[in-house]
């Protein structure tokens, strides 16, 4: 079963994450942060990832504890729910376009962790959302579940659809990564033996 539960209590945060590879896309998701409540519900949807997240913050400052440590708690539970990632596909990658915007994600579920992250937004906000914090968001995950995720950019206008277009380029990204490959189901997707 690849499943797993994660819980980061520090002075800024209080999270709860249950995470299951192997679901439907169901999302239940309490930050606090209303776009990024729909950025995750984004992600689980569109990996077909089952994600329970429930976060308690400091967002009388801003959203940044919230959203950074958001980002560290499900790469945990990813990371753990892989295990020894017998079986994994292991790399994938997508061309999501949304409306005016076209987005590159590229992902290895390679134990090394490394982001890349070429995307800019024209405005600083979506609403009271600082676009910064998307980048934050990627960088937790992917150093915390020991992904090498690559997000780019190439076109768009609009800050809403950029920041979507990412989220939902790693999730189906992601997805295929994570799938389990039949023919190599009982090995380590890598040459070395591990990852």
């Amino acid at each position: 079963m690849r499943k797993a539960a994660v819980t980061r209590k520090t002075n800024e945060t209080e999270i709860a994450v249950e995470l299951d590879l192997d679901g439907t896309g169901t999302a239940k998701v309490a930050t606090g942060v209303g776009f990024f409540d729909h950025m995750l519900d984004q992600l689980a949807r569109h990996s077909l990832m089952d994600m329970t997240v429930s976060a308690k913050g400091d967002l009388h400052i801003d959203d940044h504890h919230t959203v950074e440590d958001v980002g560290i708690a499900l790469g945990q539970a990813l990371k753990q729910a892989l295990g020894d990632k017998r079986g994994l596909t292991r790399y994938a990658d997508c061309l999501l376009p949304m409306d005016e915007t076209l987005t590159r994600v590229a992902v290895d579920v390679s134990g090394r962790p490394f982001l890349v992250f070429r995307t800019e937004f024209p405005t600083p906000k979506i609403g009271t959302f600082d676009t910064e914090l998307v980048r934050e968001f990627f960088q937790a995950f992917a150093i915390n579940g020991g992904l090498t995720l690559h997000i780019e950019n190439l076109y768009g206008v609009n800050s809403h659809h950029i920041a979507e277009s990412c989220f939902k380029g790693v999730a189906r990204a992601l997805g295929a990564a994570l799938a389990i490959d039949v023919r190599q189901a009982s090995r380590v997707p890598s040459t070395k033996g591990a990852l």
